[in-house]
C-alpha cells in the first residue's frame, strides 16, 4: 500500500511520490493525466536525451508519450496504473482547458506575485516550479463551455508546439498541457509543488493574471 504524501512544514512543500502514484492522485481530484515521455538515462547516441524516438528532440521529457494525448488522457486509476506498470520512469503530464488552466511566467516575477498575495491574504492556488526559471500557477478553466460559442481565445494562448516561451506570461488552456511534479526534464531540472494541489481551490485567472502582470512591470 502506497503512503500518502505529506507536508514537510516549509512553505507548503510536500514529500513527493513515484510518478504513477502522483499521477493517481491527479485522477483523485479530476484531474486528466497521461504519461508523459522521459528523460534517457545513460543514452549513448548524441542528441537521444528524451524517450521518444526522435533525434535532437527540442523538449526531452517535456511532452506526451503519445501524439493520441488528448484522446488518451483520463482519470481512470486502472488505466494509470497498468501505464506506469509498464513504463515506470514516464513523467506525468496533466491536460489543461477541461478542468483548470496554467498560467506559466518566469520564477522571478511569479515569486513576486506570491510575496504580493500573501501580503494581500489571496488565496494563490496550485503553483509549481520548473527548475529554476518557470513557474505554474493553476487557475479555473475558460476553455470548456457548455456553448462553443462562449469560448473566447486571448493573445496569451499557448499551443504545445511552443518549445520556447513567448512574451512573458503563456496561458495554457484549450488543445495544451504541462508538466507534473515529479517530472523531470531538459537537462535533468525537475517540476515540483510551491503549493501542492490539496485542500487548494482554482482562483479565478484574471484576477491571478492582475497580479502577474503587476509583478512583471515590478508594481509592488
Amino acid at each position: 500500500m502506497r503512503r500518502r504524501s505529506r507536508r514537510n512544514g516549509r512553505g507548503g512543500a510536500e514529500r513527493q511520490q513515484p510518478p504513477g502514484a502522483e499521477a493517481e492522485r491527479y485522477a483523485s481530484l479530476g484531474w486528466p493525466v497521461c504519461p508523459g515521455a522521459h528523460l534517457s538515462r545513460g543514452a549513448l547516441e548524441p542528441g537521444r536525451a528524451c524517450s521518444c524516438d526522435r533525434v535532437g528532440c527540442p523538449a526531452p521529457g517535456a511532452h506526451p508519450a503519445s501524439p493520441a494525448w488528448q484522446m488518451q488522457a483520463t482519470v481512470d486509476n486502472a488505466t494509470i496504473r497498468q501505464w506506469w506498470d509498464e513504463s515506470p520512469s514516464a513523467n506525468a503530464v496533466l491536460v489543461t482547458g477541461r478542468v483548470f488552466d496554467v498560467l506559466e511566467v518566469r520564477a522571478v516575477p511569479g515569486a513576486l506575485a506570491l510575496t504580493k498575495m500573501a501580503r494581500d491574504s489571496v488565496d494563490t492556488g496550485p503553483v509549481a516550479l520548473l527548475g529554476d526559471e518557470q513557474m505554474h500557477f493553476y487557475v479555473s478553466t475558460r476553455g470548456a463551455p457548455m456553448d462553443e460559442d462562449e469560448w473566447w481565445s486571448c493573445g496569451l494562448d499557448c499551443s504545445p508546439e511552443s518549445a520556447t516561451p513567448t512574451g512573458e506570461v503563456r496561458w495554457h488552456c484549450r488543445e495544451s498541457y504541462v508538466l507534473a511534479p515529479p517530472s523531470r526534464f531538459g537537462a535533468g531540472q525537475s517540476v515540483r509543488w510551491v503549493r501542492p494541489p490539496a485542500g487548494r481551490p482554482l482562483p479565478d485567472a484574471v484576477r491571478m493574471l492582475e497580479y502577474l502582470a503587476d509583478a512583471i512591470e515590478g508594481r509592488r
